[in-house]
């Protein structure tokens, strides 16, 4: 962001702004305010039946897991409780990643509480012993069995995905002041618009809404890309392409690497952005999740206009939300994404926003958007595709009380390409995190791989 000149028109959400402190969850027909400080630990706060204090003796108590691999869900009952699981991180899995938790891979969802119990024995104690160096994003954990769901943002939005190595200006004041989420004045689009401007003069040869049909090697080792307009020779290919979608494009020689590709799914989330006038919001904050237990088609509604006022436009104050619907229950709930009616998705977020939110008019605007398969899933067993999720026995000794790292044999997808001396590089979401920070992350560091 900072290279590409765009700085001045990031807009931050600092960590004491209201959509930083108040995240909300729609349970039991009402909205609850995610509990917080000391109160929340000592007395119970609803949604939840007891204090919180005691899911964290209970992880603090509770003995190492000895599994590789493990669902979310299953990580966090163990450790926390059948509440905090069944509520807080099913909702958690539902917003960032409109997934299910008891599908969704500990190891690769949520690396950092996968090696802080390896490391401690204990969660919550490794997340405040750390590992012995400073770990990006470590603090905003903090000690709360509930702190990393009242961080968790949207995906595109999280400030958490940065790879370690050389921190910019701009990352320093994100870190300094403990920035929730973030966009640019001119929306997400403005990145990319950005990139393009930025690389076009410097001659990169960029070829928009050009389908890659096929790649192929060449006798002498370099790929042909085929496009629906023409082809391209290439010494090395880095695909940002989803995991499935390049699946498909393949040469026969690479169906081993195919098939590991087919088996990393995704999820389509129809998003519904509403802009209503003359009404307020009967809380302030990010917004609200819901969890699968109390509706499995709405995955939750994102207040915009609490946290980026300046996107609301001239004239009056209006209110401007984001309901998110589908995701892993798409299916059950909407039918095929290809053939889902706006419509009907427009009529289900609108009646979301009157039960939840009490907000009687229609919208005066609205866009509704079925992304179809758009949100990679880590499942089980990822980590043993990609590599990514615990890095095994690269994790710090753990005390002897604790069981010794489940080793790490060499990913199947990396092994395949240094075997096969492919020169092809794999970016994006599909592999290690699914956020924008994430995959400038991933790109960079293949890059930085490239270059030497």
């Amino acid at each position: 962001v900072s290279e590409l000149g765009l700085e001045g028109d990031v807009l931050p959400v600092p960590g004491d702004h209201p959509a930083s402190r108040n995240r909300f969850l729609y349970t039991g027909g009402a909205l609850h305010k995610l509990p917080s400080g000391l109160g929340g630990l000592l007395r119970p706060v609803p949604p939840f039946s007891r204090a919180l204090l005691w899911s964290g003796v209970r992880d603090l108590l509770a003995p190492a897991g000895t599994e590789p691999d493990e669902s979310v869900h299953a990580f966090v009952h163990r450790r926390f409780g059948r509440e905090v699981a069944d509520i807080a991180v099913d909702s958690l899995c539902r917003g960032v990643f409109a997934g299910d938790c008891r599908a969704l891979s500990i190891r690769s969802c949520f690396p950092a509480l996968f090696e802080a119990e390896r490391r401690r024995r204990s969660v919550l104690l490794g997340l405040a012993l750390g590992s012995g160096e400073r770990r990006a994003g470590g603090s905003a954990w903090g000690g709360h069995p509930l702190s990393p769901l009242r961080q968790a943002g949207t995906p595109a939005l999280s400030p958490a995905g940065k790879e370690r190595g050389a921190e910019s200006g701009l990352s320093r004041r994100a870190r300094a002041e403990r920035w929730s989420q973030w966009s640019l004045r001119g929306g997400m689009e403005s990145l990319a618009e950005a990139l393009a401007a930025f690389l076009r003069p410097r001659g990169v040869e960029l070829r928009c809404h050009a389908p890659l049909r096929r790649l192929c090697r060449c006798p002498d080792g370099r790929w042909q890309l085929t496009l629906a307009d023409g082809t391209v020779t290439a010494d090395h290919v880095v695909s940002a392409l989803p995991a499935s979608a390049l699946a498909e494009v393949l040469p026969a020689e690479a169906e081993p690497l195919a098939q590991e590709l087919r088996r990393i799914p995704a999820v389509s989330v129809a998003v519904v952005n509403l802009q209503y006038e003359g009404v307020t919001l009967p809380v302030t904050g990010f917004g609200h999740l819901v969890p699968s237990s109390e509706d499995a088609s709405l995955l939750g509604i994102v207040y915009d206009s609490v946290a980026f006022p300046q996107h609301d436009g001239a004239g009056a104050a209006s209110v401007r939300l984001t309901v998110m619907l589908g995701g892993a229950w798409f299916g059950q709930s909407f039918g095929d994404p290809a053939a889902a009616a706006p419509a009907l998705l427009l009529r289900r977020a609108q009646a979301a926003v009157r039960e939840q939110l009490g907000l009687e008019p229609a919208p005066t605007r609205s866009i509704v958007r079925v992304h179809q398969a758009c949100i990679p899933q880590y499942t089980l067993g990822h980590w043993q595709r990609t590599g990514k999720g615990g890095q095994g026995a690269g994790v710090p000794r753990p005390p002897r009380r604790c069981p010794p790292p489940v080793p790490v044999p060499a990913e199947r997808i990396g092994r395949f390409l240094a075997e096969q001396q492919l020169p092809l590089s794999l970016v994006g979401a599909s592999y290690a995190g699914v956020s924008v920070n994430d995959c400038i992350a991933s790109a960079k560091a293949a890059v930085g791989r490239l270059l030497g």
